[in-house]
Order: C-alpha cells, then sequence, then structure tokens
C-alpha cells in the first residue's frame, strides 16, 4: 500500500469482511498504471486475459457462459419495509437477505487477494461527486473499475478528511483449496448469484457473478439504483441518461440528456456526428447523469463515469464512428470473437466477415457457424478521455445547464419520430410511459415493456416516490426546467423496413427541438404531444420518400387508444401509492383522444 489510510470506519469495515470473507492477503488499490499493467500482465499469464495484437494495450476476456449480462431476477433492493422498494423491484427485508449472503461470503475470498478500491464517482472533489470504497476478490473487476472510476490516493485524502463513502462488497463466489487450480472466469451457479441493493444504508452486497455492471459496482449498482434513493433524499436527481453538447452553426451551445433503455441507440447518439453540415456534437456522457440545481437556478448534470462500458455488435464506422476510434487502444473487451490475424470482431462490425475466427467460446468460428461469433451483449470498457468527440467540459466540477430531455424506446409500431411534451407533468408522463422491445442486454426478457425513465431496473426506491421525485423537481425548477421530447428512431412500414435512416440523421429531429427552445420552429397539436410539420425538420440532403415522412409523423388516435389499457395495468401495481398528476394526465390523454 502505498497510502496510509486514517479513516476508522474503513479501516474497521476492511477488516471486519477480511474476517468474514477469509482472503489469503489484502491489496489496496492505487489506481496507477503501473498497478493496472501488473494486473493485467498477471491474467495474460494465467490465460484468462488475451492481447489484442492490432490494439495497443488492449486485452480480450471470454466469461463463463452463464455470466453474460445482468439477470434482473437475481438484483434485489433490501428495505426495512417492502412499500420502500415498490412492486417493480425484487425485494428482500434487509436482515433476511443479509443473513444469507453472509452465509455465502463466509470463506468465498479463500486462495484470493481482496483489493480495496477507493473511487470517486465524478470528478474528484465536485459538489455533485460521491466516493465509494469497492472490495472485490477479482483483478480484472479491479482494471475494469480503474477505466469506469476516478480510483486511487486522491480519494483516500478526502477520505482521510472524513468524508463518507458508500460500502460496496463484491465476491466472485468461487473460493479455492490450497492447490486447487482457478478456471479462468470464477463465479458462482445461477442460483447463488445476487446483485444486492440496501438503500437505507449506502451499502451494495454483489455475489457470485464477474461480469460487468454486476461485478464493476460504480455502474449500475452505485451510479443508479443506489443513487437514486440519495437523490430523493437529498433532493437532486440520478438518471440513466447520456449527455450531449449540441453547437449550431452559429456557435450556441445546448445541452440534452437523454434516456432510453440498454441497447437502444444511447451511445450512439452520445457519440453523434451530425449528418447536417454546420452542426456540431460533444460527448460527455454516454449511460448515466447526475444533476442538481445550480446557483443559477438551472439543472446542472455532470457524467458520474470517467469511462464508457459500451455494447460492442452493432457498432461500426457507419453506426458509431467515434465509438470505434475511442476502442482502438487502452480497452478491455469482453465475449467477442478473435481473428487469426490478432484482431476482434463482431456482428455488425464493418467489413468482411473473417474466414475463421475463435469465438466468444473459444471455439473455432466460420460464416457457415450455427452460431454468433460475439455473444449478443458483449462489451468494451475504455477510457472516456479517449472519445475524439469529447466535450472539453466533460469534467467539469459544476456540470453542464441541461435544455433538454430526451426519452424514447425501440418501438417498430405507434410512436412517432418525434414529440415535444405539452409541459413538465406531462413530460413525466411520457417518461413514465416509455416502453420498448426486446434488447440482448439483459436475460428477462419478456416482450414488449414498460420501462420508466429507461430505469425500471436501475430504481432504488419505489417507483412511484421517483415519479413523485421528478414532479417535485419540476415545481423548484419552474419555468427553468428542461423542456421534454420523446422520441423513436426505429418505426418500420408495414413490410419491415425501416422508416428513418437513424444515426448521423438523427441530428435533424434534435435540430427540431433546439429550434422549439428558441422560438423558431413551428408544431402541431395532438392528442400525444407537440409534432412537427415536415416543413418544421431540416431535411436536406436527406433522401427519404415523402410517404415515409408523412408515416413517421403520424398518429392514429384508434391505435393510441388500445395503449391506454396497458398504461392502465402498469400504473395499476402502484396502487394508491402513484402520484395523483401522473393519473390526471392519462386521464388527460384519454379526454383527447376522444
Amino acid at each position: 500500500m502505498s497510502y496510509k489510510v486514517t479513516n476508522q470506519k474503513l479501516n474497521r469495515w476492511v477488516n471486519e469482511l477480511a474476517e468474514l470473507c477469509q482472503p489469503d492477503k489484502i491489496h489496496w488499490c492505487d489506481g496507477t498504471k503501473e498497478e493496472y499493467d501488473i494486473l493485467m500482465a498477471q491474467m495474460v499469464a494465467e490465460g484468462r486475459a488475451i492481447p489484442v495484437k492490432k490494439r495497443p494495450n488492449t486485452y480480450l476476456f471470454r466469461s463463463d457462459p452463464g455470466d453474460v449480462a445482468r439477470v434482473e431476477s437475481r438484483t434485489y433492493i433490501a428495505t426495512r419495509e417492502q412499500a420502500k422498494a415498490g412492486p417493480t423491484n425484487n425485494w428482500v427485508q434487509t436482515d433476511e437477505l443479509k443473513k444469507t449472503m453472509k452465509a455465502l461470503y463466509t470463506g468465498c475470498m479463500k486462495g484470493r487477494t481482496m483489493f480495496v478500491i477507493p473511487f470517486s464517482m465524478g470528478p474528484i472533489g465536485s459538489p455533485m461527486s460521491k466516493l465509494a470504497v469497492q472490495i472485490t476478490d477479482s483483478p480484472y473487476v479491479v482494471c475494469n473499475m480503474d477505466i469506469m472510476c476516478r480510483v486511487g490516493t486522491k480519494v483516500i485524502e478526502l477520505l482521510n478528511k472524513g468524508e463518507d463513502f458508500v460500502e460496496c462488497l463484491h465476491s466472485v463466489g468461487a473460493p479455492l483449496k490450497t492447490g486447487e487450480k482457478d478456471v479462468l472466469w470464477p463465479c458462482a451457479p445461477m442460483e447463488n448469484k445476487y446483485i444486492s441493493h440496501f438503500p437505507e444504508e449506502n451499502a451494495i452486497w454483489s455475489f457470485g457473478s464477474g461480469y460487468g455492471g454486476n461485478a464493476i459496482l460504480g455502474k449500475k449498482c452505485l451510479g443508479l439504483r443506489i443513487s437514486s434513493a440519495l437523490a430523493e433524499r437529498e433532493g437532486w436527481m440520478a438518471e440513466h441518461m447520456l449527455i450531449l453538447r449540441l453547437i449550431s452553426p452559429e456557435g450556441k451551445k445546448y445541452h440534452v440528456a437523454a434516456a432510453f433503455p440498454s441497447a437502444c441507440g444511447k451511445t450512439n447518439l452520445a457519440m453523434i456526428q451530425p449528418a447536417v453540415p454546420g452542426w456540431k456534437a460533444e460527448c460527455i456522457g454516454d449511460d448515466i447523469a447526475w444533476m442538481k440545481i445550480g446557483p443559477d437556478g438551472y439543472l446542472h448534470a455532470i457524467n458520474p463515469e470517467a469511462g464508457f462500458f459500451g455494447v460492442v455488435p452493432g457498432t461500426s464506422y457507419k453506426s458509431n464512428p467515434m465509438a470505434m476510434d475511442t476502442v482502438k487502444e487502452n480497452t478491455i473487451f469482453t465475449n467477442c470473437a478473435l481473428t487469426d490475424d490478432g484482431d476482434l470482431w463482431w456482428e455488425g462490425k464493418d467489413g468482411d466477415k473473417p474466414a475463421h475466427a475463435i469465438d466468444w467460446k473459444g471455439k473455432d468460428w466460420n460464416p457457415s457457424s450455427k452460431e454468433t461469433a460475439a455473444h449478443a451483449n458483449a462489451r468494451f470498457t475504455a477510457p472516456a478521455a479517449q472519445c475524439p468527440i469529447i466535450s472539453p467540459d466533460w469534467e467539469n466540477p459544476a456540470g453542464v445547464p441541461i435544455d433538454i430531455f430526451i426519452f424514447g424506446g425501440r418501438r417498430s409500431a405507434v410512436v412517432p419520430l418525434v414529440t415535444e411534451a405539452f409541459n413538465w407533468d406531462h413530460g413525466v408522463f411520457l417518461a413514465a410511459t416509455e416502453a420498448s422491445e426486446p434488447t440482448a442486454a439483459i436475460l428477462d426478457n419478456v416482450g414488449i415493456r414498460y420501462d420508466p425513465f429507461a430505469m425500471l431496473p436501475f430504481c432504488g426506491i419505489n417507483m412511484a416516490d421517483y415519479f413523485q421525485h421528478h414532479f417535485e423537481m419540476g415545481d423548484k425548477l419552474k419555468n427553468k426546467a428542461p423542456r421534454i421530447f420523446y422520441v423513436n428512431w426505429f418505426r418500420k412500414n408495414q413490410n419491415g423496413e425501416w422508416l428513418w435512416p437513424g444515426f448521423g440523421d438523427n441530428i435533424r429531429a434534435l435540430i427540431w427541438m433546439c429550434e422549439r427552445i428558441d422560438g423558431k420552429a413551428g408544431a402541431r397539436k395532438t392528442p400525444i404531444g407537440y409534432l412537427p410539420e415536415e416543413k418544421d425538420l431540416n431535411l436536406k440532403g436527406l433522401v427519404i420518400a415523402q410517404e415515409k415522412i408523412k408515416e413517421l409523423l403520424s398518429v392514429d388516435p384508434e391505435v393510441w387508444k388500445a395503449e391506454i389499457p396497458k398504461m392502465e395495468k402498469f400504473f395499476s401495481q402502484f396502487g394508491e401509492h402513484l402520484p395523483a398528476r401522473l393519473r390526471n394526465q392519462l386521464d388527460e390523454l384519454k379526454s383527447r383522444l376522444k
């Protein structure tokens, strides 16, 4: 350890967990490149990490086939009373869950090293940031945390001054007997996987999985589940949102925060290359936004993460050139295919399929193989600073003022290209009824489902309380609140063809939003919100049939009437807990559709 820890609470907590988990040794992480390189070299020697020859300082990992994504059925919110967690979370009573997990944690790190990772979510020292400490027995997790968070001695300096921290405990759940050979990807069977959150105690306990957000606890666990509870208590917002700066040809800056369910184009939009000449974009964050009302009365946002943890399949120079350039070096890939010439391949990548590769399971693969070469939820972990369009203000401790909220999902029908909410309350209603078709990011696909604010899997409190918190934030912001819009890039015609080109052309919908803020663009009022007329959209240079535009901007009241019972059924689970203002919005929609 290259530093001294004087925070008594931290020392006591680490000692207690060392006694419980019984590791062979303890290593306090300092977040340095030297530490990262040593751990990675060890994993290469053990066969866990595969150097990717064509990409400097880049490594490929292959997970256990049973440990490839987050599993909502094994993700828990533990509170003293069930009403605090609400009907959309897997609830277990706090003491009961702790008893179960303490039995699993007993001796779980035998034969392994316990790593202690002090980290900051958000720029170190920012009033919008939070400190945390993760304990893990996975060197893979340490290296990912080094990329995704601010790790090291500066965090310890703040902790030594007495600042509090979120407790994050993780184990792969695979103790080793003396002399026992380790497997390449240690994890526990599904029935022993627990990703548990204790929002009343600001604590996270994860056991049995070594993959992604199940194990990299700064990600969804702290970044959203625990923070959504903190935000409600402390009067700010923790959202599943990208943060984007748009710059007009005249040089005016607009800041956008957008929430889409996983694998619905969030990273693509965060790194958009505008197809309209003169417009520029800068990425501030691709997944999480923490927002507080600033001294100026506007909502300011930071990206609490230091890296990108993105879905690889479908990423290409056509879909996301900035992401492709971001992952050229210094990146961790998980569950991609390895080509014979020492590069990586995945479905949707530019160019021809390789004649031969080693797939994500370590088996021979060729274009005639029945299984995919990369797992559908294969991931990259890359430093945000490497993104060619990262904003100069991405680490501004004061954050950036948000002008626009965007919500949306993957819907092949019903939902038009872009809609503006009538007002804040109507915007909360649009976000609360956000819905999407299945993606590969989760294992529990159940068809089209409502995913309010894209937070259904990530909300650490009763979602009805979460809705109410948004109404209250709107009351505080008043006329300085962001304008709210809803988009759907994924609408298809009756032949199953995409109606909208997407990607860089999405800027055309964003321009309309900016012009609406400036009072420069028109709109027509429909039962579901304000929609642009065709003349209101900047379609210069876009070759698209007029009937496609007409369908993209169409609202069929009869089709929307059929959506009402689904919304009512979703809201009914909250009972009397559902905010009256949300009920009022549903009643107003019914009235407008008559």
